[in-house]
Order: C-alpha cells, then sequence, then structure tokens
C-alpha cells in the first residue's frame, strides 16, 4: 500500500507517529507519508517531529515514510507563503486541503493551492475544469480520497481528471489505523469513481515514482 494522506495526534489523528507507523506496517504499507494539518502558524511545531519520525524509521529500511504536511484552511492569498515556509521547514511534499463540499473551505482554495505548486490537492470537491486543466499543467496530483464525506466528489474529479489530463492519486485521509486501507479495498474505492482498472494500476504506479523521486532528493 502506498499513501501520502494520513493524520497523527500532532493534528487530529489518533496516534504519535511512532506507534502510527508501525499501525501502518502492519495494515501493509510499503510507503508511508504523514501529512499533519497545519497553517502558518502550525508548521514550525508540527513539521520538525514528523520529519524526525520519519528519520529515524528510515533508518531501518522496513517501509519508506515521509514527512509532509496538510495545509487546512489556510486563506488562498496566503496559501503560496504556507507552500514556501513548509518546504523551508524540510517537508519532503506538500498537501493542500482542497474545496471539499462537506467543509466551509473557502472559495479560491483549489486555484490558489494549484497556482502555488502543492504536490496534491486533497478531496477538491467540484473543482472546475479551468482547474483541472492548471493542475494538469503544473503537474498538481488530484486526489481520490478514501475518507467518508471527503469522497463524495470522487466521481467529478476522476471523470474531469480523466477528460482532461490530470494525474489521479489515492488519498486515505486515514486518522486511526482502521482508517488506513488494505491496497485493495483503496483500488474498490477507485473504481468505484467510474475507474477502469487500467487506470487505477496508473495510479498507483505514479505513487510510487512520487515515492522515488522524493526519496532521491
Amino acid at each position: 500500500m502506498i499513501d501520502f494522506h494520513t493524520h497523527t495526534l500532532l493534528s487530529d489523528g489518533a496516534l504519535i507517529p511512532t506507534e502510527h507507523i508501525r499501525r501502518a506496517e502492519v495494515r501493509g504499507y510499503r510507503v508511508l507519508g504523514m501529512a499533519d494539518h497545519a497553517g502558518l502558524a502550525e508548521s514550525p511545531r508540527v513539521l520538525p517531529e514528523l520529519i524526525e519520525a520519519a528519520r529515524r524509521e528510515n533508518e531501518l529500511g522496513r517501509l519508506r515514510v515521509f514527512a509532509g504536511v496538510e495545509l487546512t484552511h489556510v486563506r488562498p492569498e496566503q496559501m503560496s507563503e504556507a507552500v514556501d515556509r513548509a518546504r523551508e521547514l524540510g517537508a519532503a511534499y506538500v498537501i493542500a486541503h482542497g474545496e471539499t463540499i462537506v467543509e466551509p473551505v473557502e472559495p479560491g482554495t483549489n486555484r490558489a493551492a494549484i497556482e502555488a505548486g502543492v504536490d496534491i490537492l486533497a478531496h477538491p470537491g467540484l473543482i472546475s475544469p479551468d482547474d483541472v486543466k492548471l493542475a494538469a499543467k503544473r503537474g498538481v496530483r488530484l486526489e481520490i480520497s478514501g475518507k467518508a464525506g471527503h469522497s463524495l466528489s470522487n466521481g467529478h474529479v476522476a471523470k474531469l481528471a480523466t477528460a482532461l489530463g490530470a494525474t489521479l492519486i489515492f488519498g486515505s485521509d486515514g486518522h486511526t489505523p482502521s482508517q488506513m486501507p488494505m491496497r485493495d479495498f483503496a483500488e474498490d474505492v477507485c473504481l468505484a469513481a467510474g475507474l477502469d482498472e487500467a487506470t487505477v494500476a496508473g495510479m498507483f504506479a505514479a505513487a510510487e515514482t512520487l515515492a522515488d523521486s522524493l526519496a532521491a532528493r
């Protein structure tokens, strides 16, 4: 299993990073991304602990762990600064909390995140065709979400991304061990969004390529 979108108790997850990593290993993860919720004020507190937990685990070579951040409810006009700050602090990758239909995310967040060059736009809700085109151009990955609620717009995201050439990536948005899916369930979520098996296989191959590129930095 490859999953870049999970949360520890450094934001609203259930476990400290060390136990979170172990639980992911037991669930069959080979690549784990920890991306706790943060904004400009929280990133300096959250990222160093995730980075150290990932570093210590990676010394063992049992699974690959990456420390990222999910910029959450960041104002669109502050998104670029928040992305740059997260990278300066050592984030291996940056997720933006997109305009999910189940939370009051400020309109314009999807566009601001894409323009700022995030790696992944999580649960982008009823994302516009123009924003999908820009994501394709900028290489921003659009998430097919495994999280209840956020997953309601998966079909819309999958349809536009497929039509307009944007890269898709699965993210569990897991906050507890039970929300860390096995690979077959993650694939079923993608299939249920209307994607075919070849596309789903390509999604996970692309996620593996992302892991390789992050590890090489």
